[in-house]
């Protein structure tokens, strides 16, 4: 990491990333470069490089000087594209041209910037660094320093992307199909993903990806930028034709959300950008980052067994004992209790907001579960879902205005339940007293986090003025207060399963749940996306029952299993239920988890590029590049005969291994009726020839999968000598 600034330009290095700052004159700073690292610039090097990068042509049909796109691009520097900034007071000041005051770049490797628009009565902070993994991070608060109130509407941060970044990657979904890729070229014009539905949304597009034509995971450079917000939000792709490319993103405000009275001020999320010469270099960043994080889960992720698919509603506390012994036998580390425990729960049409144990199932409470799981060497977790009301509930009844609306109607029910308006200090107090008050009866280690329903028409108050920018900050603060009060208590980001999983709640959250859908197919392409963000130890993943609830397609244990093996590993199945062989099976797949967590959930995610689409391999490797685990897996019937030769990538060329098949993941389903030599013995090969060359794949049925160890044992020198001897 370094940080040279020599007159008024600064060069920022970090893990392969540069990022050029043109800080002349009193504009806010432009980004020059921001991508493959540029080496080391001093002195009148660096001022040539940089005059080289900001060079422009005046031509026809434009302003009559260049156009300066900061990174909050100004309608006041003849920028014609979306705007950074959109407010105004009164109709006025609605364009800003800051000046700077002050610029600190002493402190890490990044600036500081405070500007101010007198004019307008307005003045920016803004925040820009690189962290050590290369991500670079900014964010900015506007202050109203004029007379009457600023309403603003956007600001909007960017990040510049070259002309040969022509493709660009996002994702969408929906509830039980989460994070599906969809590439399409970079036009002129503005491709907007924007999010209304009050949380991250099954559909977000967690990273906006623009890349060379045809990159890959392993190829190509690409730009990446993720919103850490929780709420609406938006991110965009904008090229224009005076050849401005950029990518940027900010919070979507609904219509007066923001009024900023004399003095007030706003603050936007984090907007993080990840560059790499491939997506798993810009995923690796972003992996880097989280892990370097002083609150980063830093202990082996606990198995966890969740109740949902073994008992819905049902709470009995004999069978729920019963089901915590299976759950110990075959290795879990954690029980946590789901939905019904509470008050007036007998399905999902009563009870949210009751958040007292119900004592007409639970006569003694949760204690006589507790102490049983406890007994068992088992965490103790508890479901929670603070956000929503059932009208149907006490707390509806008794505060039907803590319901969120415009004031004048009720919004649409979703799951027959509403919205607590948690940005009301009174409902704000009461979540907090009760979750607080169970957390500390029972002890509770973990708290499963839900949130399952978007935010329509969220109103706030007496008068029902847009609320959702509120009730985030409110949920963050919630969330902050509860684990500043039970040092220790983990807390799992679930929303209808992949709903909100972005930066900003896992500032405060230890854990995502992936998916409601465990489809072990479907869970494939869900974690294999949401990795482009986060690493697999964040990542919720359950082995589910034989036939998936959510699409009744039925898979084998090993395929299940397999497929939850990288990730934060859990058990969604009525294991009371299970036969001994499907239950010892899984104590053998939870035992080869435990062993590798290490590896797992410390090591550098590769995936490779493989030209059948029916062929996925994605894996492991350790940082030292000593060993690895990969996964082989057949997704559906391929095309040709023979799947060919799979590459193995992110080993050391200099290195050489012994690949073999791994236990449990060793039986695969072949339609071969002979073994590839390296199946059923193993063999030797350099580092090279495995991530250049690659070894032949063995034919799988669909829907399986094989798990590949490669283990460093010598020089790859040697290796190759002894095969031209034989």
């Amino acid at each position: 990491m370094g940080n040279r600034q020599f007159r008024d330009h600064l060069h920022l290095r970090s893990e392969g990333t540069s990022l050029l700052l043109d800080c002349t004159g009193d504009r806010l700073p432009r980004v020059l470069h921001w991508g493959a690292d540029l080496g080391e610039l001093t002195g009148a090097a660096l001022t040539a490089v940089a005059t080289a990068a900001a060079e422009t042509q005046l031509m026809s049909g434009t302003v009559d000087i260049p156009v300066q796109v900061g990174v909050l691009p100004e309608l006041s520097a003849g920028w014609l594209g979306t705007p950074g900034l959109s407010g105004h007071r009164d109709g006025r000041d609605f364009s800003a041209a800051f000046s700077v005051r002050e610029l600190d770049s002493s402190a890490g490797n990044g600036v500081v910037v405070d500007a101010t628009d007198k004019q307008a009565g307005l003045s920016l902070r803004l925040e820009l660094e690189l962290t050590a993994s290369g991500l670079v991070r900014q964010r900015a608060a506007l202050t109203n320093d004029g007379e009457g109130t600023f309403t603003l509407d956007g600001l909007l941060l960017t990040l510049p992307v070259p002309s040969h970044a022509t493709e660009l990657l996002d994702l969408t979904g929906r509830h039980l199909r989460e994070r599906a890729p969809q590439r399409h070229e970079f036009t002129e014009g503005t491709h907007l993903r924007e999010n209304r539905r009050g949380r991250t949304g099954a559909d977000a597009t967690l990273v906006q990806v623009a890349g060379e034509r045809g990159f890959g995971f392993r190829a190509g450079e690409v730009w990446g930028l993720h919103v850490a917000w929780s709420g609406n939000h938006r991110s965009l792709a904008e090229r224009t034709s005076g050849g401005v490319s950029l990518l940027g993103g900010g919070e979507t405000l609904l219509p007066g959300e923001i009024r900023l009275a004399p003095g007030a001020s706003y603050e936007s999320p984090w907007i993080y950008g990840s560059y790499g010469r491939g997506l798993d270099e810009l995923s690796g960043r972003f992996h880097g980052y989280m892990r370097g994080r002083e609150h980063h889960p830093g202990r082996p992720r606990p198995v966890t067994l969740n109740t949902w698919e073994a008992v819905y509603f049902r709470q009995d506390l004999d069978k729920l004992k019963a089901l915590a012994d299976a759950a110990a036998e075959v290795g879990a580390e954690r029980f946590v209790l789901d939905d019904g425990w509470f008050r007036h729960r007998r399905d999902d049409r009563a009870g949210l907001g009751d958040w007292y144990v119900d004592e007409g199932v639970w006569p003694e409470g949760l204690h006589p579960l507790v102490a049983h799981v406890r007994g068992l060497g088992l965490e103790f977790g508890l479901w929670f879902e603070p956000e929503m009301i059932n009208p149907d509930s006490d707390l509806a009844r008794a505060h039907p205005e803590w319901i969120m609306s415009t004031g004048g109607r009720t919004p649409p029910e979703q799951r027959h339940q509403q919205v607590l308006d948690v940005g009301r200090p009174e409902a704000y107090a009461y979540l907090l007293e009760r979750i607080s008050a169970l957390v500390a009866e029972y002890a509770i280690d973990y708290l499963k986090w839900d949130h399952n329903r978007d935010l329509v028409e969220a109103g706030s108050g007496p008068a029902g003025v847009a609320g959702v920018h509120a009730q985030t900050a409110a949920v963050y603060r919630l969330m902050d207060e509860l684990r500043l009060r039970h040092p220790g208590l983990e807390i799992e980001s679930c929303s209808s399963g992949g709903a909100r999983i972005d930066l900003g709640v896992l500032e405060r959250t230890d854990r995502v749940w992936t998916s409601d859908c465990n489809d072990a197919l479907e869970r494939q392409q869900i974690q294999r996306w949401t990795g482009l963000l986060l690493p697999p130890e964040l990542m919720g993943a359950h082995v589910g029952p034989p036939a998936s609830h959510t699409t009744g397609r039925t898979h084998t244990l090993d395929f299940r299993a397999g497929t939850a093996f990288f990730g934060h590993l859990g058990i969604e199945w009525d294991l009371t239920e299970a036969s001994r062989e499907d239950r010892d099976r899984l104590a053998e797949w939870i035992a080869a988890h435990k062993e590798l967590r290490p590896l797992l959930h410390g090591g550098t995610v590769v995936r490779g590029d493989h030209p059948d689409p029916a062929l996925w391999v994605h894996g492991v490797v350790a940082p030292d590049r000593s060993r690895a685990v990969y996964a082989l897996v057949q997704t559906a019937t391929s095309p040709n005969i023979s799947p060919g030769r799979i590459r193995l990538p992110g080993l050391d060329d200099a290195a050489g291994y012994r690949i073999s098949p791994l236990a449990p993941g060793d039986r695969g389903g072949r339609y071969a009726t002979e073994l590839l030599s390296w199946w059923g013995g193993g063999t030797e090969l350099p580092g090279r020839v495995l991530s250049t060359l690659g070894i032949q794949a063995p034919a799988l049925f669909p829907d399986s999968l094989l798990l590949i160890d490669v283990r460093a044992v010598r020089d790859a020198e040697n290796i190759a000598k002894e095969g031209t001897r034989r």
